[in-house]
């Protein structure tokens, strides 16, 4: 009877291995650093020692522009910022010394005197600037005064009030058409007052220009009617800071229409908007992310403004903090993001490696020694591979999603003689997020092929420590044939448990999680029989042919 082989291996050995792999293993799980979501702790360092929101209300009082400043405040009330009641304060004393910037949110040296109708007291709260020009007084008051202005932009925005093509409202010198004519007006005025930055003057010149030559209103109507879905709800001096961060129309049009369909929000993206100066990338993070991405911008909003400018950069959803958070990590990251994202998979596939290598040479170095390179040594490296890819999967939950449509995308608007269709409602969508049930059964599912992988490896140990002739441990390697393939048995099985458990509810609806079941037991099966069984097999047969000839 052969005597069973002892390790020779060092304990410091086996248990250094167990410890540095443990050490990169939760360096890998603590850095924050995603391919195509941002975490949190990435917010809260970019934003560090940048202006807060409450910064910006203050500085919008102080250079009296009350509107936006009314805004910024109530953004502050949804992100829970700790000085907003000392926000709501200094603005009640500022509306109490200052009411007659209230209205208008700000101070214009001329549009008062032209809208403001002095036989009626002017609104102590806050006024859409369309408010002001229901009136034809109003309106013939501020066309007087364009009219001699020496913009060609202004005069050609004012030409376009003679056509009479229009799809989307009644032309403008038709009965019915005062709110064209109210939108023209402001649109020309607003570039009087130089509120409308060059870029975004350069198109809607172009577009203006256009219609009047061809007498077909064409784009510029969908131009206006985004200026009168602004105007009916922010005020003169909020629509004009809004407009000086907006470069095209296009944005324009994203932003009328998140103030149609998500007016909730309005504070939290028009404070977004002032913070970072470009409307357009916060238009199109909320575009493309909806009710989600409002969440992700009020997360950014509590951090400060370098967290908003990161976010509305990355244009990439935030992802729910899973476990502690690596701080000084955070720092780097935001310095070398591509440097970060390899340092953290590499870390985790090395020490996978060191976990594997480590248990290999406490628990399988008899046997190992026993089957005489039955058990190779790149199969550490092996697993640590798979398992690396598969926590790439599952750190990664937006990587296999597709983006899917938002409750806020832009939908076709058809107004009728002046009137907006309400827009169809959409379907509500939600961030993919890795649901901690589902979570745990994988993690479940992965525990049992292991334990069955180290099953199957201890039968092998077994067999070949038999003192029986070769073919009999040939025979009695074809015998376990049912238990190599039991990996795949339980995967299956694991999978079957999982559907039915989604259907009942009982953990989230996720397909990644019910297929992991059968992925891990194929990938264990797979080890046992090529990386061990065939080998050994192979050894069994060799040296009973050698046997044979020898006799």
């Amino acid at each position: 009877m052969s005597k069973p082989v002892q390790s020779s291996v060092p304990p410091a050995l086996w248990l250094g291995g167990l410890l540095v792999g443990g050490l990169f293993l939760a360096l890998a799980w603590t850095l924050p650093v995603n391919v195509k979501s941002l975490n949190p702790a990435l917010l809260r360092e970019a934003g560090r020692g940048t202006p807060t929101v409450a910064v910006l209300a203050r500085e919008m009082l102080a250079l009296d522009k009350p509107g936006p400043a009314t805004l910024v405040l109530e953004a502050a009330r949804a992100i829970e910022d700790p000085n907003a009641p000392a926000l709501t304060g200094d603005f009640s004393d500022y509306a109490r010394r200052h009411p007659e910037m209230i209205p208008w949110g700000g101070w214009d040296v001329a549009l008062e005197p032209l809208l403001a109708d002095r036989r009626t007291p002017l609104p102590t709260e806050s006024t859409p600037v369309l408010t002001f020009l229901v009136t034809q007084r109003s309106r013939d008051n501020l066309k007087r005064y364009l009219q001699v202005s020496r913009l060609p932009g202004v005069q050609a925005l004012l030409k376009t009030a003679e056509l009479t093509t229009t799809q989307r409202f009644v032309p403008a010198n038709k009965p019915g058409g005062q709110p064209l004519e109210a939108v023209i007006l402001l649109t020309a005025y607003l570039w009087q007052r130089e509120n409308i930055p060059a870029s975004l003057q350069r198109d809607i010149r172009a577009l203006a220009e256009t219609a009047v030559v061809t007498g077909q209103m064409g784009p510029l109507e969908d131009f206006y009617l985004d200026i009168l879905s602004l105007g009916k709800r922010l005020n003169w001096i909020q629509l004009s800071e809004l407009l000086r961060t907006a470069s095209n129309p296009a944005t324009v049009a994203q932003f009328a229409h998140l103030t149609r369909v998500a007016p909730e929000h309005l504070p939290v993206i028009y404070t977004a908007a002032l913070m970072t100066k470009s409307a357009d990338a916060v238009a199109r993070y909320l575009i493309a992310f909806g009710k989600p991405g409002a969440e992700n911008l009020k997360l950014a909003l509590s951090f400060g403004e370098g967290s908003v400018r990161q976010l509305v950069a990355r244009q990439a959803p935030v992802t729910q903090a899973v476990g502690p958070e690596f701080e000084f990590g955070a720092g780097f990251v935001l310095r070398n993001p591509s440097l970060a994202l390899g340092l953290k998979y590499a870390a985790f596939l090395v020490g996978a490696f060191l976990l594997f290598r480590s248990v290999d040479l406490r628990l399988f170095q008899p046997a190992e020694r026993a089957l005489r390179g039955a058990f190779p040594k790149m199969g550490s490296g092996v697993l640590a591979g798979i398992l690396t890819f598969i926590f790439f999967v599952f750190s990664e939950p937006f990587l296999l999603k597709a983006a899917a449509a938002t409750e806020y995308q832009v939908r076709l608007i058809i107004p009728i003689l002046g009137t907006t269709a309400a827009s169809a409602p959409v379907a509500s969508t939600t961030a993919p997020s890795m649901d901690n049930s589902t979570l745990f059964s994988i993690v479940i599912f992965a525990l049992i092929q292991v334990g069955m992988y180290v099953i199957c490896l201890l039968k092998i140990a077994e067999v070949s420590r038999q003192p029986v002739p070769t073919l009999t441990k040939l025979k009695l390697m074809e015998n376990e044939e049912n238990l190599f393939d039991g990996g795949l048995y339980i995967g299956i099985a694991g999978t079957a448990t999982a559907l039915v458990l989604q259907v009942l509810g009982v953990i989230e609806a996720n397909l990644l999680a019910a297929y992991s079941s059968n992925l891990f037991g194929i990938v264990c099966v797979a080890l046992v029989k090529i990386r061990h069984v065939r080998p050994y097999k192979r050894q069994l047969i060799l040296e009973s042919h050698g046997t044979n000839t020898a006799g």
